[in-house]
């Protein structure tokens, strides 16, 4: 009985811990602040970082890096301020990102990648379709785009109320030192069903 009080004990610690951790990174409690719709923490990855914040980062896993090597925004909200739900159609467009490489994934509620074979959890720099001026559209939405529809698609099947985490790789040295400098991809509802209408 001692030893699965303990275990029972170091569970909901660990639950405890890590809800937290991934709730104050979602809402980026530390140091956060936020970019057309984008959160990210000017704090994570810096030398400036408390001791508080490198924590979250080494319990987390998230923002491990450091901010010349890359810089996390995550998007948890649409364009009139409701959760990401699978339930929505969405379109995600962009144009060029100030980064060596730049990547958008998608995530679940639970903060891992959505259980679906769809084989759309991200779109990257090296694999989105762009225009001739660089500019890309993607569908977030729960079914391959049919003919005429968006280029690239996110899948959010299984995903319930999801995130989307913007990774610029090797950003410029403004795009590190000041994120107002950056034209962020912009996500537009098309339509939604159930209970997210």
């Amino acid at each position: 009985m001692k030893v699965a009080g303990v275990v029972s004990a170091v569970a909901v610690g660990l639950v405890v811990g890590i809800g937290g951790t991934i709730y104050l990174l979602q809402h980026a409690a530390a140091g956060g602040e936020s970019y057309s719709g984008w959160t990210t923490s000017k704090l994570a990855g810096s030398t400036a970082a408390d001791p508080f914040t490198r924590t979250l980062v080494a319990a987390g896993g998230l923002l491990a890096l450091n901010r010349s090597e890359t810089i996390y925004f995550t998007l948890t909200r649409d364009e009139h301020g409701k959760p990401l739900s699978q339930n929505c159609a969405y379109q995600l467009r962009g144009g060029p990102l100030p980064a060596r490489w730049w990547s958008v994934t998608i995530y679940a509620a639970d903060q891992f990648l959505p259980q679906n074979h769809d084989g759309a959890r991200s779109v990257d720099d090296t694999r989105v379709q762009k225009d001739p001026g660089g500019g890309w559209t993607t569908a977030v939405q729960l079914q391959r785009p049919g003919p005429g529809g968006a280029p690239n698609w996110i899948s959010t099947w299984g995903a319930g109320k999801f995130s989307l985490t913007l990774r610029l790789y090797n950003p410029s040295p403004a795009a590190a030192d000041d994120p107002r400098s950056i034209v962020f991809p912009q996500l537009t509802t098309l339509s939604c069903s159930g209970a997210a209408a």
